[in-house]
């Protein structure tokens, strides 16, 4: 079994694309496929090696989204604490077990213990 060589047929086709002479009766569909590749390489060098790239835009969208996500979780953290604050400042009971166990008050006469 033989092997076949690395260059085949299908580089040379390729590289014939911009030999004129080769254009025959194909001359506007090759000269429209020479255009377009030249317009393709010079669009995929301004997305991928100006400043303002593919890959910041990418970046930005993870970021966006991850920032987004961490307003979600702040905006019900906000909620919790607004909850537990109007508890706190409307029921008395509430307060006084907060104060008790939180912030370790007693009345007097209460005996304290502080188990670590």
């Amino acid at each position: 079994m033989k092997c076949r060589p690395c260059s085949s047929n299908k580089m040379g086709r390729f590289s014939k694309i911009w030999n004129r002479s080769l254009d025959g009766d194909f001359k506007e569909q090759r000269s429209f496929v020479r255009y377009a590749i030249v317009i393709t390489a010079v669009m995929l060098a301004f997305l991928f090696v100006k400043k303002d790239n593919i890959f910041r835009w990418i970046e930005a969208g993870v970021t966006i989204r991850n920032q987004e996500k961490r307003m979600e979780y702040l905006r019900r953290e906000t909620e919790r604490l607004d909850a537990r604050t109007r508890l706190l400042t409307n029921d008395r009971d509430t307060l006084e077990r907060y104060a008790r166990e939180e912030l370790n008050f007693s009345e007097p006469g209460d005996d304290v213990y502080l188990i670590k």
